[in-house]
């Protein structure tokens, strides 16, 4: 069983009276340590998926499990547990927190865990601050920062829980051609260091060139799933 398996997985949701059916009967299963997009053009699906994935949404039928365990058989402590402890979200506008700084954007997911003592944190914080690359910034706040960097503390605050999952939905849509490569190619370390499950949601020419197998969607259906080698 993969780290995530989705079965005949459905979603419709309702615009008034309309019908809008955003999934069709999609399934698939992802290996952990797997560096894989979900790519599509906007309204493919591919974000309602990544929503599934990340527990975000439901399914109105179907079946998502994470880790070994049925998204419909947890109660909302469950998920939210999981969600916590399992899954790092990246998103595309960063979601800092403006008025604490690097370190601080980093640790907040510890402190809401409260599972570790602050010398512990703190050594937990800086090994992906090094990783991250941001040793000289970290009593920078978020406006202080260039989106690049913005972007790499990001990544430092979802990888500092050691989840299963990173999603990163459309992560370089904000960036420069140059610096997204900079990102992606981090994320490809920590992948590889970390042994990390990377889910992309994507329509990007340049996450998909570095992807290692691109499911392919459009209007809510898979039209292909693509392996490379390595």
């Amino acid at each position: 069983m993969g780290v995530v398996e989705l079965k005949e997985v459905s979603k419709i949701y309702m615009l008034g009276n309309t019908e809008v059916r955003a999934l069709r009967g999609v399934s698939f299963s992802i290996e952990k340590g797997a560096f894989v997009t979900i790519a599509g053009p906007s309204g493919s699906g591919k974000s309602t998926i990544l929503n599934m994935i990340g527990l975000i949404d439901e399914p109105t039928k179907g079946v998502v499990s994470i880790d070994g365990m049925q998204a419909k058989d947890l109660t909302d402590n469950e998920i939210t547990d999981l969600r916590l402890l399992k899954i790092g979200f990246i998103f595309q506008s960063f979601n800092l927190i403006p008025v604490l700084n690097v370190f601080e954007n980093i640790e907040f997911p510890l402190l809401i865990k409260k599972s570790m003592n602050k010398s512990e944190r703190r050594n937990l914080v800086m090994h992906f601050v090094k990783e991250a690359d941001l040793e000289g910034r970290i009593k920078n706040k978020p406006g202080e920062l260039s989106g690049g960097q913005r972007q790499r503390v990001a990544i430092a605050r979802a990888l500092v829980t050691h989840p299963v999952i990173i999603l990163a939905d459309e992560p370089t849509a904000n960036l420069d051609t140059e610096t997204g490569e900079r990102i992606i190619s981090l994320m490809k370390e920590i992948n590889k260091n970390e042994n990390t499950t990377f889910i992309f949601s994507t329509h990007d020419e340049m996450i998909m060139k570095h992807a290692r197998r691109i499911i392919h969607i459009r209007d809510g259906n898979i039209t292909a799933d693509d392996s490379k080698k390595e």
